[in-house]
């Protein structure tokens, strides 16, 4: 796998596509820095991370609108940032997302942070990616 980042976005947008309730994917600290800040916004229930040394996971569960596990809380998840062309912005240029509706994660010299987090601190850096 060469895009950790990416895999751990596509298994959460397979899932909610399919409703499943919870998905587990294997630790690095990125990943559970991205799921915590998904958390924390309210686009994911709940996040925990599981096991000892080489056999850590990370398990998500998943946040829905309806009762049905019909609508996702998230729409859409878009990864920004590739392993072939990374993109970087700089704190000044830094834009909503959907009109404030969504948000972007961006990996700064502080560590990840929401796109609002990283402009009051005036940090730039890679965008991860856009999540509304």
């Amino acid at each position: 796998m060469t895009d950790p980042i990416s895999d751990m976005l596509t298994r959460m947008r397979n899932a909610q596509m399919v409703g499943h309730l919870n998905i587990e994917i294997p630790f690095s600290k990125n990943k559970f820095a991205l799921a915590k800040i998904l958390a924390k916004q309210g686009f994911l229930k709940n996040v925990d991370k599981l096991g000892k040394g080489n056999k850590r996971i990370i398990t998500i569960e998943l946040l829905y609108t309806d009762a049905k596990k019909t609508s996702p809380k998230i729409t859409q998840i878009k990864r920004i940032s590739k392993s072939g062309k990374r993109e970087y912005v700089k704190s000044k240029d830094i834009r909503p997302v959907l009109g404030g509706r969504g948000i972007s994660v961006i990996s700064t010299s502080e560590g990840l942070m929401t796109d609002a987090e990283a402009k009051k601190k005036n940090l730039g850096g890679e965008v991860i990616c856009e999540i509304w």
